[in-house]
């Protein structure tokens, strides 16, 4: 299966390097997702994730007001092609630390990819096995 199958139709937020922290937090709270693609020019240049927001704003005592989203952002991030495997994804996610990961066509962002995107369909796909075994072991006939 391919990522682009785990994020169909999503709508996925952007926002601009100049940007305040503080709007960009507010917009992810909003939406309840935990990372931005960040653009300069409609160009890919960054991400923002929670993780930047605690350790490049929070712990180094920074006014969200005042901080551009763009001087706190994770630089030229991984990205994957829609075409990519969820398993090679959820490989680079686990060797890299990621939570998040950038699907984009050329530099043009397509999705962002969580985790939990990622181990919500894993588990789905362990429950359909699960099912598909008790259905057999249920209809084999006793020896």
């Amino acid at each position: 299966m391919n990522i682009c199958d785990l994020i169909v139709n999503q709508d996925t937020y952007r926002t601009e390097a100049t940007q305040s922290v503080l709007e960009v937090v507010k917009a992810m709270v909003t939406r309840n997702i935990g990372a931005v693609p960040v653009l300069r020019e409609g160009r890919l240049v960054g991400i923002f994730s929670e993780r930047d927001l605690m350790s490049r704003v929070v712990a180094e005592g920074l006014d969200p007001r005042a901080t551009q989203v763009g001087q706190v952002m994770t630089k030229d991030p991984l990205t994957v092609a829609p075409c990519e495997t969820v398993e090679n994804c959820m490989g680079l996610m686990r060797q890299h630390g990621f939570r998040h990961l950038l699907i984009c066509e050329g530099q043009v962002v397509v999705a962002v990819v969580s985790l939990r995107d990622v181990v919500l369909h894993d588990l789905t796909e362990k429950d359909h096995e699960v099912r598909m075994m008790r259905a057999y072991i249920q209809a084999s006939p006793e020896a």
